[in-house]
Formats: C-alpha cells, structure tokens, sequence
C-alpha cells in the first residue's frame, strides 16, 4: 500500500477535549514528536479515518487526566466513552493512556519561553496541540527508559 514506507509505523498522540483535540505524531521512525494539528472534537472520527488511510501508525497515546492525588478527573467522563468507541472502531490499533496532569501548564510555558505573544497564547487550540506533544514526548521517554 505503501512501499515507500519503512517498517515502523507513527505513533498518534491525542489530547481529547470537549470541544477540541489536539494531535501529535512521531516521524516513521518513531524519533521525533511533532505537533500535528487541532480539530474540533465533532470533526475527530473523519479526521483519524483519513488520517489511519494514509499513515501507518503502531499506536495511539490518548491524554488521560487525573488529579493529583492519582484518581481520575471529571474529564473522564467524556474521555472514557471516546477511549471504548475508539477500541471498538480499531480493535486492531496500540492504545496506551498517558498521565496528562501537568501538559497544559507546560504548554503555556513553552510558548512563553518560545516567546509568543500574549494574544498568542489565548489561543487554545495552539495550547492543545503543544499538550499532545509535550504527551507524546513523554511517552517516548518513557519507552526508551523503560529498554
């Protein structure tokens, strides 16, 4: 399908919101994360279909909240029910869930120390985007630390 390809596939991070959802990506090589891009949260199921028919990912890291004190948040509530359609819809796909507690603050940190602008930084959808990479890197370091 893809002969250009190499053996190993992206790996998918998600950042699930309730209005929106910020993606990254790994390069086939799996070194390197990149932010991808934002989609509003109605627009997500056509844009992963379109998005599995192209690229050749090994695996998918969704955002999972929780408190500090390790429970789960209330945004499980509406994450949960996208994590079991999304099991249900690709059986097949590596689904991990991510620690994503502090990923937002970080990302509003890395674009002040990226040095955008106040009116920047009010944009969410940037802030989302930058969460799934800061997630996705986290991930991959993990993995890698874990060998």
């Amino acid at each position: 399908m893809h002969p250009e390809k190499e053996d190993m596939g992206r790996v998918l991070a998600i950042d699930y919101g309730k209005k929106r959802v910020g993606l990254a990506v790994t390069d086939p090589a799996q070194i390197i994360a990149n932010k991808l891009t934002t989609v509003a949260t109605n627009e997500l199921w056509d844009f992963l279909q379109n998005y599995f028919s192209k690229e050749t990912v090994d695996e998918v890291i969704i955002g999972y909240p929780r408190q500090l004190n390790n429970q789960p948040s209330e945004a499980v509530t509406y994450i949960n029910p996208f994590i079991k359609k999304f099991k249900r819809e690709y059986p097949e796909m590596n689904l991990e869930l991510m620690d994503e507690r502090f990923t937002s603050k970080m990302a509003f940190q890395t674009m002040i120390d990226g040095g955008v602008s106040k009116k920047g930084r009010r944009n969410k959808a940037m802030v989302d985007a930058i969460s799934a990479t800061i997630i996705l890197q986290n991930y991959m370091e993990q993995k890698r630390n874990s060998f």
